[in-house]
Formats: structure tokens, sequence, C-alpha cells
């Protein structure tokens, strides 16, 4: 926590949460993106995070307009799980228009968008997560669904003889190493959230 938050006997970061959604209630003088009463929401991270409190002070960088057709709970619960997958995929895993790409977590909130995102740069995708969450994994991603669901209640996906050129990890549970063999020789592995040990 102390890593995440500074402060060596109490955190630096009162207030925590970085995903936000509301209705501007005022703006400074320099402000020219947005006016009281405009419906936002955004990624507070990068400028002292507070997203918990019933009022939060941010620079209108961290904001964008919410779409009317998006509730604000819905809202608030993409900009960090949609970084996440953004970054992973993008920054990191350098991903490219025909690649084979794995999504580990599927049915998570950055393994959904994962999908969703590399379907939009024109890879592959092989989603993985449960049996009971097929489904929806399927549907929630609509016309951007993966072309391939695991289920790894039934199936190792690192025994499966396939290979990837992209593995995003959202689920880790299990270590790095047993991704080798689902990776092929110039893959890379995206670790992205899952649990500390991991």
């Amino acid at each position: 926590m102390m890593l995440m938050f500074g402060g060596v006997r109490r955190p630096s970061v009162h207030i925590l949460g970085f995903d936000v959604a509301g209705r501007v209630d005022a703006v400074g003088p320099d402000v020219t993106q947005f006016q009281p009463g405009d419906a936002v929401f955004g990624d507070l991270s990068e400028c002292g995070f507070g997203a918990f409190a019933e009022y939060v002070c941010a620079p209108e960088s961290a904001l964008v307009l919410k779409p009317e057709t998006v509730s604000f709970e819905v809202a608030a619960a993409v900009p960090g799980a949609a970084l996440a997958a953004l970054q992973g995929l993008r920054d990191v895993g350098q991903i490219q228009s025909g690649q084979r790409v794995l999504v580990n977590g599927a049915s998570g909130g950055v393994g959904s968008f994962a999908v969703q995102l590399a379907k939009g740069f024109g890879a592959e995708v092989t989603a993985v997560c449960s049996t009971k969450k097929m489904a929806m994994v399927r549907f929630r991603n609509g016309s951007l669904h993966p072309d391939h669901i695991v289920d790894y209640t039934q199936t190792d996906v690192t025994k499966t003889g396939q290979r990837y050129d992209l593995i995003l990890d959202a689920a880790a549970y299990r270590a790095i190493t047993d991704y080798l063999p689902a990776l092929t020789p110039k893959g890379t592995y995206v670790l992205v959230g899952g649990s500390t040990a991991q």
C-alpha cells in the first residue's frame, strides 16, 4: 500500500478512487471544455485520486464528456479497466493486425475491454474464462466478440499446442512461466493485475 499511495506513517493519498463520473458543479476561469451541469467521466490516477469523495476537484484534462446513452454507473467503471487494457495491448504488447492474441480473464473489466480492443486492432482473439461466463463473454462484447472462447475449467490453454503472438493476462492465477509453451518464439506476455503473489 505504501508503494501505491506513498507516505511512511500515513498515506499521502487521503481519499482513494480514480474512476469517476458525475456532473460538473463549477469550473475554474481557465476551463474551456466544460461548463456547470455537463455530465463527465474520467481517470484521476494522474491527478491525486479522490474519486470516492462526494465532490472532486480535477483538471479538465482528466475528464471527457459522458455520452447521453451511457449511465453514470457504467461510465465510472470504464476509465481504469479500459486504459489498463489499452496500455497492455498497444503500449506494452505492441499489438499488430493479424496477430493471434490470448486474453486470460476475458470476463472481467480489463479482459472484456482487451477482447474488444484486440478485435478493433484486427487481431484473432481467443478469450479465456470459466464455463458460467462463456455466454457473457460472447454477448458482452457485441460485434467485437472473440474468435474463440476457452473454458479454463475444461481446457488448459497452455497445453493445447496453440501459440499466440501476444498474451494479455488479466487474471494471473498461474506463474508467468506456465505461459511460455503458448507463446510464439517472439511472442509477448503482458501481466495486467491479478494476485500480488504472481
